[in-house]
């Protein structure tokens, strides 16, 4: 009896232990709030963030009037005539999608592409 009541011990404690165990939870991406209250990642990735927005855009902007914001060619055509790097507020593109240009963009994509441009414009 008393070997039996050992096993349930073990047995129960055991299985105490492993119920605490927990699988590790995935990272939430750190983002900084921007001056109009959204919220922007820390880097923003030229493809991955950036060429996406000019999705629509490629309908006017795809090769038959500039900039060309076809994918491949969108950056180049943009940095240095359109974006000024560090300074949003003085570039061509900022100021044209800022004043509703065609529509214009969502405040969420604007304050995407102002942080790209602040944080020098990258090409990544």
């Amino acid at each position: 009896m008393k070997n039996i009541f050992k096993i349930i011990m073990l047995l129960s404690i055991g299985l105490f232990l492993n119920s605490c165990y927990y699988d590790a939870y995935p990272e939430e991406e750190i983002s900084t709030p921007d001056n109009d209250g959204g919220e922007v990642p820390t880097e923003v990735s030229f493809q991955i963030d950036i060429q996406p927005i000019f999705g629509k855009c490629v309908g006017c902007h795809g090769g038959n009037q500039n900039p060309n914001l076809t994918e491949g060619n969108a950056y180049s055509s943009l940095v240095p005539a359109y974006v000024k790097a560090n300074d949003a507020n003085g570039s061509k593109l900022f100021k044209k999608l800022n004043d509703g240009h065609q529509g214009g963009v969502s405040n969420d994509k604007l304050a995407l592409i102002k942080a790209w441009i602040n944080d020098g414009a990258k090409n990544n």
